[in-house]
């Protein structure tokens, strides 16, 4: 009997099975089993064990075969190898937990809003929440899902976040800890059986980001590039995709009033165009600001009964009132809102849209040294989407406020688990075949790096991403930065010309050039590690900065 057997038969001898439970059996279930209070508002919030504030990396792994090891980039950090034999054992101990739980849920939702490549994911678990939360994330199975290319081999999850492993068991199989240990948790994908198993690890997550994982190796091998972005359409149906890392401004400006959200995380460019993952947001609350973001304050925050709320507050703190204090880090800076798509107020229902007109990269340059806008060919396109560049600011409590440059491969590199030519690839080729723009916006620092210049003002921000959709870019003129092979228009609407040359912004301009040259060789040494043999196309080889 395979895997996928047993956990039917575990099912079917369960003595109290809730099988695709109303969403607001869901929430009355997490109340009861005391997995979650009720918030003023009517949210519902929880916390979870410290070790589950956030993902585990270092405990996410993937089953290595031979069938399909050549597919996946082993030599990224993120893609942890373990045998079947493991993996096997790891399930096994999942399903009996599952045997001993008084109550089993079970869940059967999709992922991708396009019913040509939605995988049909059925989630197991012994916690309410773990349901809530699919139902909240996860799509509803579609009328017309027998399109799929995966209609008859869905996914299965197993997901026991509360119990863990014996450590003494998986000795030798499961990463060594400081003290010497075996861990505990595991996150485990087998991308040829699709089956995955979560078991310690209670941060929600986990489910999200295995999941989209999995979609991130299974796309590509169907023709469908999956990209970690935000998505939006404009009033004349033109898509756009906004890709960037933390603290980039990825959801500050895709949430634009003028243009319908999509989504906010995962989506899928397929032969018919965009179309989103997710049914919901599972949003980062710390600092959050009402009056900034307003629509995901309102989507988390807006009061119901809480029979019908479900919005899932995740580790912030709470007062006895039931209200939040989202200022208050001390248990974690990683506090989270899962939420379904349709609390917000702009949004497009069907999170569909056609081939995107245009791509923004975004990076939050803290040396000041990269324009604030600049245009992206095909090659320079693919380069920049391999190195995922933004910097970040180390040390500011003990006074050290420098730079320090971060790389991560198309924006999102620990879930974009296969070769990393073949998603650059893919972009180059849509690029083309659709005549796609892509644009470089720096949301970072001007006149100066970190300390000395200052951050570059989000209403001007906004100007250059406006002109950038609107197509008001494509036909000024360019002059080449031969440095970092970047394209810099002279004028842009609403946007001083001076300051889209960043040296132009700095008083000191051999301080500059130093800055410059730092971060291009910084661009240079990371290109040679990370893909130095993985066989890129020399044209995107020679877009890198410093070379």
């Amino acid at each position: 009997m395979n895997l996928k057997e047993n956990l039917a038969k575990t099912i079917e001898d369960h003595a109290n099975i809730l099988n695709n439970i109303s969403r607001k059996e869901m929430i009355e279930h997490a109340v009861a089993n005391k997995e979650a209070i009720i918030a003023a508002s009517g949210a519902l919030a929880t916390w979870t064990p410290t070790e589950s504030t956030g993902r585990s990396p270092k405990d996410t792994v993937t089953v290595k075969r031979a069938s399909s090891e050549k597919n996946i980039d082993w030599s990224s950090p993120n893609n942890i190898p373990i045998d079947e034999e493991t993996f096997d054992m790891a399930f096994q101990d999942a399903l009996d937990y599952l045997k001993k739980a008084q109550k089993v849920y079970v869940t059967d939702r999709v992922i991708g809003a396009d019913s040509k490549y939605a995988l049909p994911v059925k989630t197991v678990t012994d916690f309410a929440l773990t349901a809530l939360f699919t139902e909240n994330m996860f799509r509803p199975v579609p009328d017309d899902i027998e399109k799929s290319v995966f209609a008859s081999d869905g996914y299965q999850l197993l997901a026991i976040p509360y119990e863990k492993l014996d450590p003494k068991k998986y000795e030798g199989r499961l990463r060594k800890l400081s003290d010497g240990s075996t861990s505990n948790m595991i996150v485990a994908m087998d991308m040829d059986r699709k089956l995955g198993v979560i078991i310690g690890s209670a941060y929600m997550g986990s489910v999200k980001k295995l999941m989209f994982t999995v979609m991130n190796y299974l796309l590509p091998l169907e023709g469908i590039l999956p990209l970690h972005c935000s998505a939006n359409e404009g009033p004349k149906g033109d898509c756009a995709l906004l890709l960037g890392l933390s603290g980039t401004g990825k959801t500050s400006l895709s949430a634009d009033p003028s243009r319908a959200l999509l989504g906010d995380d995962e989506h899928g460019w397929g032969e018919d165009g965009v179309a989103n993952f997710e049914y919901g947001c599972y949003a980062k609350m710390i600092d959050i600001d009402p009056a900034k973001e307003t629509d995901i304050y309102d989507a988390v925050m807006h009061k119901d009964d809480y029979r019908e709320h479900g919005s899932i507050v995740e580790n912030a703190m709470i007062y006895p009132n039931g209200t939040f204090d989202y200022f208050d880090d001390r248990f974690t800076p990683n506090s989270r809102s899962s939420y379904p798509l349709r609390y917000l107020k702009n949004i497009k229902e069907s999170s569909k849209s056609g081939h995107p007109k245009t791509i923004l990269f975004l990076t939050a340059d803290a040396y000041g040294v990269l324009p604030p806008v600049s245009k992206l060919n095909p090659d320079q396109a693919m380069l920049w989407f391999l190195m995922g560049y933004t910097s970040k600011l180390a040390g500011t409590e003990t006074g050290i406020t420098a730079p320090v440059a971060t790389f991560s491969r198309f924006f999102g590199q620990p879930f974009m688990p296969i070769n990393p030519d073949v998603y650059a690839g893919m972009l180059g080729e849509k690029m083309k075949k659709h005549g796609t723009q892509v644009y470089l916006i720096n949301t970072g620092w001007s006149g100066g790096a970190y300390g000395v210049g200052k951050r570059i003002d989000i209403n001007l921000t906004r100007k250059m991403v406006n002109a950038a959709l609107n197509g008001e870019l494509v036909d000024v003129e360019y002059k080449y930065d031969a440095l970092f092979h970047l394209n810099v228009p002279t004028t842009c609407p609403g946007v001083p010309s001076e300051m889209l040359f960043a040296k132009n912004t700095w008083d000191d301009k051999e301080a500059f050039d130093k800055a410059a040259r730092k971060l291009a060789g910084e661009f240079s040494d990371d290109f040679d590690k990370s893909y130095g043999d993985k066989k890129i196309k020399e044209s995107i080889v020679k877009s890198c900065p410093g070379k």
